[in-house]
């Protein structure tokens, strides 16, 4: 493993999303002038993609991993034959031959129109939408700004009304529709520049990461997720070498991963259907809040299968958190199935090793890291009477004079005008700032009790 990605984790710990960085920095790095070439030959000896500036997913798989995925299932030969993460240069090359008249988008490799192009977030519908593609990004926490929101309305807006449209995912995500491959790279800029990406958000990637909608506004929140979940998609998408977004060392991994980080006993994020839940209960001997963490929560057409108690306590800091959150995909990559799809989710993996075993080798994992992070056992979770309260409507915050304000948006669409009319509202209202909700609603905070009624 290379200095620079065995150090990803730790890194991640500083490089937040709460942080503005250079706008050349989520640029792909075939378009910015570095010399990132000769950075990874100082720090590794892994084969560097000269397109991306990046080593390939694939290079990050242990030999009897690339062994198993060569017998597997037709995406992961696909992935082998070439790699995922070479969409992050190849959506701008077909887009400029495209937008140049040299091909059209029924030239395009089918491996590349309908798997690879995935890595990118870009996600086509041969069917209802011939040439045109659903676009998921990476929206941590689920929290937007007004800035953002009228961008996501600007860049749909040529496909119509029927087919331009954004769409509030049940990951607390936004999905943009009618995208056409010559449109991408101006969105995917765009996107960079606002500190967001579609990058490593489809397929084989770990998806949006869920927290609290009512994060740092709660009464009764117990842990303040929006920093971790920040951190924690930094650990997944954004290369700790080049700091730009695409993360290789998460290129290849055999499944989608959920995470979930959950900030109050309402548990809003629905740890129980995430691949990795993290719950928040305080450790019974000193009172720290941390997370107990459970595990392999999945729903498919095979098998729904809840998340399993790991018997694993954290505290709720980013190094705990995020140290953790590596191990675990760092086993999950190695030593899931390559072969049959329906058993390559991580609840398999826990089953085949059993909890206990899994464990023990959670913490070695994490040992073997040095960062100073303890696991301990499961602590018991809070007991008293406890009633799940709502997100739509009018609630006060713990901000005095404060109130969020929960709308209903009907299975999560919208169109054009109403995305420009949430921005409106919310530059009015709420500092420019909206939530998203795994109900696929919006939740307008800090809102000045007297304007409520307005």
């Amino acid at each position: 493993m290379t200095t620079g990605y065995k150090n990803s984790a730790a890194k991640a710990l500083l490089l937040s999303s709460f942080l503005i960085l250079p706008i050349d920095a989520f640029m792909p790095s075939s378009f910015v002038q570095r010399t990132s070439t000769q950075l990874y030959e100082a720090t590794q000896t892994i084969e560097v993609d000269k397109r991306t500036g990046k080593p390939t997913g694939t290079s990050f798989l242990p030999d009897d991993v690339i062994e198993r995925a060569a017998k597997g299932n037709p995406i992961e030969k696909a992935k082998l034959k070439k790699d995922g993460t070479s969409a992050f240069v190849d959506i701008y090359e077909y887009a400029a031959k495209i937008r140049a008249g040299e091909m059209t988008w029924e030239e395009v490799e089918d491996a590349d129109l309908n798997t690879r192009l995935k890595f990118v977030g870009m996600l086509h519908r041969a069917k209802r939408t011939p040439g045109q593609f659903m676009m998921r990004l990476k929206v941590p926490n689920g929290i937007v700004n007004s800035d953002q929101m009228r961008f996501y309305a600007d860049c749909v807006e040529k496909y119509g009304d029927e087919k331009g449209v954004v769409d509030i995912t049940t990951r607390q995500n936004i999905q943009l529709r009618g995208v056409k491959i010559e449109d991408a790279p101006d969105i995917i800029d765009g996107l960079h520049a606002r500190n967001q990406t579609s990058f490593q958000s489809a397929l084989d990637s770990v998806r949006n990461m869920v927290g609290s909608p009512l994060a740092g506004i709660d009464d009764k929140e117990m842990v303040d997720t929006r920093e971790l979940c920040n951190a924690l998609n930094d650990l997944v998408s954004l290369d700790p070498v080049t700091k730009t977004r695409g993360n290789p060392m998460w290129g290849n991994l055999p499944r989608k991963f959920n995470i979930a980080v959950s900030g109050s006993r309402d548990d809003f994020a629905h740890t129980h259907i995430n691949d990795i839940g993290l719950v928040p209960c305080p450790h019974a001997s000193t009172g720290e809040i941390g997370f107990n963490v459970v595990l392999g929560g999945y729903m498919s057409i095979k098998r729904v299968a809840e998340s399993v108690p790991a018997n694993m306590w954290i505290p709720a800091d980013r190094n705990s958190v995020v140290s953790l959150t590596e191990a675990i995909l760092r086993v999950f990559r190695d030593e899931s199935e390559r072969k049959d799809r329906q058993k390559a989710r991580l609840m398999w993996l826990v089953e085949k090793y059993g909890v206990p075993q899994f464990k023990a080798k959670i913490i070695e994992e994490i040992t073997s890291y040095d960062r100073g992070v303890t696991v301990s056992d499961a602590q018991p979770a809070p007991s008293e009477p406890f009633e799940r309260r709502e997100l739509l409507g009018v609630h006060k915050q713990k901000q005095e004079g404060k109130s969020r304000v929960g709308v209903l948006v009907p299975t999560g669409r919208l169109s054009v005008k109403e995305c420009r009319q949430i921005a409106d509202l919310a530059d009015k209202y709420s500092g420019g700032e909206i939530r998203l909700t795994v109900e696929q609603n919006i939740i307008l905070p800090n809102i000045d009790d007297d304007k409520v009624r307005d």
